[in-house]
């Protein structure tokens, strides 16, 4: 798995702090680590940016963007609002490609959803992960709403005959109502997809220490990580 696709099911899922966890997860197990911000949005040249998040989270990565643009839109409206040029899903897999060769591990991460468009002729991070013929991670909310995106994200991804290689909640709460912990049953079988991990909500605050030290008991063994579906889900379910 040298190239991971991060995707969600929408805009402030958790996609930044996922994907942060999957690189510090990675760096615990010994493996060295690119993270590709394909376009980022609503963030001035002066500003940290997504990649810069995770990499003051994560640890040491090769932290990395293609396009940046200042308002905080889908890449292709931003792009074309700014008079810039937009970033296209082959830029995006050839510079994947190209970071998979120095690395252990490349986590590319979308903006938005699935299927948020970055150029005029409507390219995705979709098209990105079949040029690269990359896994992908959906990343969920965790309450109301999450499960009819999560299996919409997970039907289109098999349409296209790519692989999900499972779902993470981005921020799991201190206290989970009903709907939460009904959902860790749920999210699974809507997307058809085994659930990866759940990161506590307000991960993102703690400091990079912390952070690292705790990110791989958020994560499945697949992604680095020592987190336990089964405990989780008999903790959580009602």
């Amino acid at each position: 798995m040298p190239v991971l696709v991060i995707t969600g099911t929408g805009t402030e899922v958790g996609k930044t702090v996922t994907t942060a966890a999957v690189a510090a997860a990675a760096l615990a197990a010994g493996r060295s680590v690119a993270v590709l911000k394909a376009a980022q949005t609503g963030v001035r040249p002066d500003e940290r940016g997504d990649a810069d998040e995770v990499a003051r989270l994560a640890g040491p990565v090769t932290a990395t963007e293609l396009a940046r643009y200042p308002e905080p839109l889908a890449p292709g409206t931003a792009a074309r609002r700014a008079g810039m040029a937009p970033v296209h899903p082959h830029e995006v897999a050839d510079r994947a490609a190209k970071l998979a060769t120095e690395h252990d591990l490349v986590l590319v991460e979308g903006a938005g959803g699935l299927l948020v468009r970055f150029d005029a002729a409507g390219g995705t991070l979709a098209d990105t992960a079949r040029l690269l013929n990359a896994p992908v991670v959906v990343v969920t909310p965790a309450g109301l709403g999450t499960l009819n995106a999560t299996e919409l994200t997970a039907r289109e991804l098999r349409r296209r005959d790519l692989e999900l290689a499972g779902v993470v909640i981005g921020s799991w709460p201190g206290s989970p109502d009903l709907a939460a912990r009904c959902n860790v049953a749920d999210l699974p079988e809507v997307a058809g997809a085994p659930l990866l991990g759940a990161l506590p909500a307000g991960a993102g605050s703690l400091s990079p220490a912390d952070f690292r030290t705790a990110a791989p008991g958020w994560l499945a063994p697949r992604l680095d990580g020592t987190w336990d579906a089964a405990a989780f889900h008999i903790r959580a379910t009602p």
